[in-house]
Protein backbone atom coordinates (compact mmCIF):
# COMPACT_ATOMS: atom_id res chain seq x y z
CA UNK A 1 0.00 0.00 0.00
CA UNK A 2 1.29 3.51 -0.88
CA UNK A 3 0.39 6.90 -0.12
CA UNK A 4 -2.49 8.79 -2.04
CA UNK A 5 -5.70 10.67 -1.29
CA UNK A 6 -6.22 14.52 -0.23
CA UNK A 7 -7.93 16.33 2.82
CA UNK A 8 -9.88 19.43 2.34
CA UNK A 9 -9.64 22.76 4.88
CA UNK A 10 -11.19 23.62 7.76
CA UNK A 11 -11.94 26.83 9.04
CA UNK A 12 -9.24 28.72 11.05
CA UNK A 13 -8.86 28.81 14.67
CA UNK A 14 -6.45 30.30 16.87
CA UNK A 15 -4.55 28.03 19.47
CA UNK A 16 -5.95 28.37 23.44
CA UNK A 17 -3.93 30.64 25.55
CA UNK A 18 -3.03 28.18 27.83
CA UNK A 19 -1.28 25.30 26.25
CA UNK A 20 1.77 23.56 27.81
CA UNK A 21 4.09 24.27 24.98
CA UNK A 22 2.75 27.13 22.88
CA UNK A 23 3.69 26.27 19.26
CA UNK A 24 6.11 28.64 17.48
CA UNK A 25 4.49 30.23 15.15
CA UNK A 26 1.05 30.01 12.80
CA UNK A 27 -2.86 28.68 13.70
CA UNK A 28 -4.24 25.99 13.60
CA UNK A 29 -7.43 25.06 12.06
CA UNK A 30 -10.06 22.14 12.23
CA UNK A 31 -12.52 20.56 9.77
CA UNK A 32 -13.99 17.33 9.48
CA UNK A 33 -12.06 14.05 8.10
CA UNK A 34 -13.16 13.51 4.13
CA UNK A 35 -12.11 10.17 2.13
CA UNK A 36 -11.94 11.27 -1.52
CA UNK A 37 -8.87 8.79 -2.29
CA UNK A 38 -7.01 10.05 -5.17
CA UNK A 39 -4.63 7.04 -6.65
CA UNK A 40 -1.27 7.67 -7.21
CA UNK A 41 0.90 5.85 -9.95
CA UNK A 42 3.27 3.05 -8.52
CA UNK A 43 6.14 4.94 -9.92
CA UNK A 44 5.43 8.57 -8.53
CA UNK A 45 8.47 10.07 -7.12
CA UNK A 46 7.30 13.93 -6.84
CA UNK A 47 8.26 14.32 -2.74
CA UNK A 48 6.43 18.12 -3.29
CA UNK A 49 3.50 16.01 -4.23
CA UNK A 50 4.51 13.44 -1.36
CA UNK A 51 4.68 16.74 1.18
CA UNK A 52 1.32 17.93 1.08
CA UNK A 53 0.04 14.90 2.51
CA UNK A 54 -1.06 15.28 5.95
CA UNK A 55 0.87 12.79 8.64
CA UNK A 56 -1.69 10.07 10.18
CA UNK A 57 -1.61 9.17 13.87
CA UNK A 58 -4.23 6.92 15.74
CA UNK A 59 -4.33 5.33 19.12
CA UNK A 60 -7.14 2.77 20.81
CA UNK A 61 -9.23 6.74 22.34
CA UNK A 62 -7.72 10.37 23.11
CA UNK A 63 -4.73 9.80 25.24
CA UNK A 64 -2.53 9.79 21.43
CA UNK A 65 -3.43 13.56 21.40
CA UNK A 66 -1.22 14.11 23.96
CA UNK A 67 1.67 13.17 21.00
CA UNK A 68 -0.70 14.91 18.28
CA UNK A 69 -0.18 18.28 20.43
CA UNK A 70 3.62 17.59 20.70
CA UNK A 71 3.72 17.13 16.62
CA UNK A 72 1.38 20.35 16.25
CA UNK A 73 4.07 22.59 18.37
CA UNK A 74 7.29 20.86 16.54
CA UNK A 75 5.80 21.12 13.29
CA UNK A 76 3.39 23.98 13.02
CA UNK A 77 3.15 23.75 9.17
CA UNK A 78 2.02 19.99 8.82
CA UNK A 79 -1.41 19.17 8.57
CA UNK A 80 -2.16 15.95 10.96
CA UNK A 81 -5.01 13.28 10.60
CA UNK A 82 -5.90 11.57 14.30
CA UNK A 83 -7.73 8.61 14.33
CA UNK A 84 -9.22 7.27 17.77
CA UNK A 85 -10.47 3.83 18.27
CA UNK A 86 -12.82 4.67 21.29
CA UNK A 87 -15.66 2.11 20.25
CA UNK A 88 -12.50 -0.98 21.50
CA UNK A 89 -11.06 0.90 24.28
CA UNK A 90 -8.84 0.02 25.86
CA UNK A 91 -6.38 -1.88 24.38
CA UNK A 92 -4.30 -2.84 27.17
CA UNK A 93 -6.33 -5.36 27.97
CA UNK A 94 -6.62 -6.98 24.21
CA UNK A 95 -5.09 -10.08 22.72
CA UNK A 96 -1.88 -9.83 20.64
CA UNK A 97 -4.07 -10.76 17.75
CA UNK A 98 -6.86 -8.25 18.42
CA UNK A 99 -4.41 -5.44 18.54
CA UNK A 100 -2.52 -6.42 15.05
CA UNK A 101 -5.90 -6.73 13.38
CA UNK A 102 -7.55 -3.51 14.78
CA UNK A 103 -3.66 -1.83 14.23
CA UNK A 104 -3.51 -3.00 10.43
CA UNK A 105 -7.59 -2.06 10.13
CA UNK A 106 -7.01 1.68 10.77
CA UNK A 107 -3.51 1.92 9.51
CA UNK A 108 -5.70 0.76 5.88
CA UNK A 109 -7.71 3.50 6.75
CA UNK A 110 -5.46 6.36 6.91
CA UNK A 111 -3.45 5.20 4.04
CA UNK A 112 -6.52 5.23 1.82
CA UNK A 113 -6.96 8.36 3.47
CA UNK A 114 -3.76 9.86 2.08
CA UNK A 115 -1.06 10.38 4.35
CA UNK A 116 3.09 10.46 4.01
CA UNK A 117 3.68 8.78 8.02
CA UNK A 118 1.69 6.99 10.18
CA UNK A 119 2.50 7.37 13.66
CA UNK A 120 1.70 4.59 15.72
CA UNK A 121 0.46 6.64 18.93
CA UNK A 122 -0.37 3.69 21.02
CA UNK A 123 2.23 1.70 23.21
CA UNK A 124 -0.16 -1.24 23.32
CA UNK A 125 -0.38 -1.19 19.72
CA UNK A 126 3.26 -0.70 19.05
CA UNK A 127 4.39 -3.27 20.83
CA UNK A 128 2.22 -5.84 19.20
CA UNK A 129 1.67 -4.59 15.43
CA UNK A 130 4.65 -2.21 14.47
CA UNK A 131 6.55 -5.12 12.89
CA UNK A 132 3.95 -6.41 11.00
CA UNK A 133 2.78 -2.78 9.83
CA UNK A 134 5.65 -2.12 8.85
CA UNK A 135 5.99 -4.83 6.77
CA UNK A 136 2.43 -4.32 4.62
CA UNK A 137 2.56 -0.82 4.07
CA UNK A 138 4.65 0.77 1.41
CA UNK A 139 3.99 3.94 3.87
CA UNK A 140 6.63 5.11 6.58
CA UNK A 141 5.00 3.64 10.12
CA UNK A 142 6.96 4.98 13.62
CA UNK A 143 5.97 3.63 16.99
CA UNK A 144 5.90 5.65 20.06
CA UNK A 145 8.32 2.55 22.34
CA UNK A 146 11.60 3.47 20.37
CA UNK A 147 11.61 7.17 20.94
CA UNK A 148 11.05 6.55 24.77
CA UNK A 149 13.26 4.32 25.65
CA UNK A 150 16.07 6.24 23.96
CA UNK A 151 15.42 9.15 26.09
CA UNK A 152 15.44 7.15 28.73
CA UNK A 153 18.43 5.42 28.27
CA UNK A 154 20.08 8.95 27.77
CA UNK A 155 18.86 10.47 30.65
CA UNK A 156 19.58 7.92 33.31
CA UNK A 157 23.01 8.29 35.47
CA UNK A 158 22.69 4.84 37.19
CA UNK A 159 20.97 2.49 34.13
CA UNK A 160 17.83 2.14 36.51
CA UNK A 161 15.18 2.39 33.93
CA UNK A 162 11.01 2.20 35.00
CA UNK A 163 8.38 1.58 32.68
CA UNK A 164 4.67 2.39 33.74
CA UNK A 165 2.71 0.99 31.28
CA UNK A 166 -0.59 -1.25 30.35
CA UNK A 167 -0.77 -4.82 30.63
CA UNK A 168 -0.41 -5.59 26.99
CA UNK A 169 2.70 -3.61 26.91
CA UNK A 170 4.45 -4.91 29.72
CA UNK A 171 3.19 -8.36 28.63
CA UNK A 172 5.06 -7.74 25.26
CA UNK A 173 8.53 -6.63 27.01
CA UNK A 174 8.64 -3.90 24.39
CA UNK A 175 10.47 -2.03 26.29
CA UNK A 176 12.73 -3.87 27.77
CA UNK A 177 13.91 -5.20 24.20
CA UNK A 178 14.41 -1.48 22.96
CA UNK A 179 16.32 -0.56 26.25
CA UNK A 180 18.83 -3.56 26.16
CA UNK A 181 19.49 -2.71 22.54
CA UNK A 182 20.46 0.52 23.60
CA UNK A 183 21.79 -0.41 26.59
CA UNK A 184 22.47 -4.22 27.21
CA UNK A 185 23.66 -3.33 31.23
CA UNK A 186 20.53 -1.28 31.65
CA UNK A 187 18.04 -2.30 34.53
CA UNK A 188 14.74 -2.37 33.26
CA UNK A 189 11.97 -2.72 36.29
CA UNK A 190 8.16 -2.70 34.42
CA UNK A 191 4.82 -2.22 36.48
CA UNK A 192 1.34 -2.75 34.65
CA UNK A 193 -1.41 -0.15 35.73
CA UNK A 194 -4.75 -1.75 35.03
CA UNK A 195 -7.63 0.65 34.75
CA UNK A 196 -5.55 3.87 35.12
CA UNK A 197 -6.13 4.40 31.33
CA UNK A 198 -9.68 4.18 31.38
CA UNK A 199 -10.12 6.71 34.36
CA UNK A 200 -8.18 9.16 32.39
CA UNK A 201 -9.92 8.33 29.41
CA UNK A 202 -13.26 9.50 30.80
CA UNK A 203 -11.63 12.86 31.88
CA UNK A 204 -10.31 11.96 35.52
CA UNK A 205 -7.45 12.66 36.40
CA UNK A 206 -7.13 14.35 40.28
CA UNK A 207 -10.29 12.33 41.85
CA UNK A 208 -9.19 10.01 44.87
CA UNK A 209 -9.61 6.67 43.27
CA UNK A 210 -7.10 8.00 40.33
CA UNK A 211 -4.73 9.06 43.31
CA UNK A 212 -5.00 5.50 45.00
CA UNK A 213 -4.45 3.91 41.73
CA UNK A 214 -1.65 5.88 41.22
CA UNK A 215 -0.20 5.12 45.12
CA UNK A 216 -0.78 1.65 44.51
CA UNK A 217 0.90 1.06 40.78
CA UNK A 218 3.84 3.27 42.02
CA UNK A 219 5.13 1.68 45.23
CA UNK A 220 6.07 -1.30 43.91
CA UNK A 221 8.59 0.19 41.31
CA UNK A 222 9.96 2.93 43.26
CA UNK A 223 11.11 0.03 45.54
CA UNK A 224 13.54 -0.67 43.02
CA UNK A 225 15.33 2.43 43.18
CA UNK A 226 14.93 3.99 39.34
CA UNK A 227 16.40 7.52 38.74
CA UNK A 228 14.09 7.23 35.00
CA UNK A 229 10.88 6.11 34.72
CA UNK A 230 9.22 6.40 31.45
CA UNK A 231 5.30 7.20 30.94
CA UNK A 232 4.54 4.22 28.82
CA UNK A 233 1.20 4.97 27.91
CA UNK A 234 -0.34 8.03 26.07
CA UNK A 235 -2.68 9.08 28.80
CA UNK A 236 -0.55 9.17 31.63
CA UNK A 237 1.55 12.38 30.87
CA UNK A 238 -2.17 13.75 32.27
CA UNK A 239 -1.21 12.80 35.56
CA UNK A 240 2.05 13.07 36.01
CA UNK A 241 1.83 15.11 38.55
CA UNK A 242 0.62 12.35 40.81
CA UNK A 243 3.29 10.03 39.29
CA UNK A 244 6.01 12.76 40.40
CA UNK A 245 4.70 13.47 43.80
CA UNK A 246 4.80 9.42 44.64
CA UNK A 247 7.82 8.25 42.53
CA UNK A 248 9.66 11.39 43.96
CA UNK A 249 11.53 14.36 43.13
CA UNK A 250 14.89 12.87 41.96
CA UNK A 251 12.69 10.55 39.79
CA UNK A 252 12.92 11.91 35.81
CA UNK A 253 10.03 11.34 34.21
CA UNK A 254 10.34 10.43 30.50
CA UNK A 255 7.07 11.43 28.15
CA UNK A 256 8.15 9.75 24.82
CA UNK A 257 5.80 12.00 23.11
CA UNK A 258 7.89 14.75 22.48
CA UNK A 259 10.70 12.37 21.26
CA UNK A 260 8.23 11.17 18.96
CA UNK A 261 7.21 14.74 17.70
CA UNK A 262 11.54 14.87 16.89
CA UNK A 263 11.64 11.72 15.33
CA UNK A 264 8.78 12.27 12.72
CA UNK A 265 9.87 16.11 12.45
CA UNK A 266 13.74 14.35 11.75
CA UNK A 267 11.79 11.42 9.03
CA UNK A 268 9.87 14.23 7.21
CA UNK A 269 13.63 15.97 6.63
CA UNK A 270 15.75 13.22 5.94
CA UNK A 271 13.08 12.17 3.30
CA UNK A 272 12.78 15.32 1.80
CA UNK A 273 8.53 15.54 2.38
CA UNK A 274 8.58 18.19 4.83
CA UNK A 275 6.21 21.06 4.38
CA UNK A 276 8.78 24.02 3.58
CA UNK A 277 6.15 27.27 3.12
CA UNK A 278 4.88 29.03 5.71
CA UNK A 279 1.60 27.93 6.49
CA UNK A 280 -1.25 27.27 9.35
CA UNK A 281 -1.52 23.62 9.76
CA UNK A 282 -4.82 21.17 9.36
CA UNK A 283 -5.46 19.12 11.92
CA UNK A 284 -8.82 16.74 11.79
CA UNK A 285 -10.46 14.18 13.54
CA UNK A 286 -12.26 10.85 13.69
CA UNK A 287 -13.18 8.21 15.53
CA UNK A 288 -15.20 4.61 16.32
CA UNK A 289 -16.73 5.38 19.33
CA UNK A 290 -19.44 8.20 20.72
CA UNK A 291 -18.28 11.61 18.78
CA UNK A 292 -19.56 14.12 21.32
CA UNK A 293 -17.35 12.45 24.51
CA UNK A 294 -14.28 12.51 21.70
CA UNK A 295 -14.77 16.23 21.20
CA UNK A 296 -15.36 16.97 24.56
CA UNK A 297 -12.53 15.37 26.58
CA UNK A 298 -10.11 15.07 23.89
CA UNK A 299 -10.05 19.09 23.65
CA UNK A 300 -8.69 18.80 27.29
CA UNK A 301 -6.10 16.40 26.19
CA UNK A 302 -4.80 18.28 23.02
CA UNK A 303 -5.64 22.02 25.32
CA UNK A 304 -6.99 23.00 21.67
CA UNK A 305 -10.07 22.77 20.23
CA UNK A 306 -12.01 19.86 18.24
CA UNK A 307 -14.39 21.28 16.35
CA UNK A 308 -15.51 18.51 13.74
CA UNK A 309 -14.53 15.21 13.91
CA UNK A 310 -16.10 12.65 11.27
CA UNK A 311 -17.25 8.74 13.17
CA UNK A 312 -15.92 5.84 10.92
CA UNK A 313 -18.30 2.93 12.00
CA UNK A 314 -16.35 -0.44 12.90
CA UNK A 315 -18.16 -2.23 10.23
CA UNK A 316 -16.67 0.57 7.78
CA UNK A 317 -13.10 -0.21 8.89
CA UNK A 318 -13.75 -4.32 8.45
CA UNK A 319 -15.43 -3.56 5.18
CA UNK A 320 -11.87 -1.28 3.68
CA UNK A 321 -10.51 -3.76 0.74
CA UNK A 322 -6.90 -4.58 1.77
Amino acid sequence: MGRGGRLGRGAPMSAPEHAPRPPRAGRYTTGALTRRPVIMPQDHTDTRDIARLPVGMFDSGIGGLTVLHECLVALPSEDFVYFGDTARFPYGSKSRGELELFADQIARFLDRAGVKLIVVACYSATAAALPRLQERFSTPIVGVVMPGARAAVQTSRYRRIGVLATEATVASESYVHAIHGLDAGAEVHQQACPGLAQFIQEGDVASREVADAVREYTAPLKEKRPDVVIMGCTHYPLVAPLLQRNLGRDVTLVNPAAEVALEVEAILERQGIARREEREGVYRFACTGDVESFRTVGARFLQMPLDEVTHVGLDELAAAPA
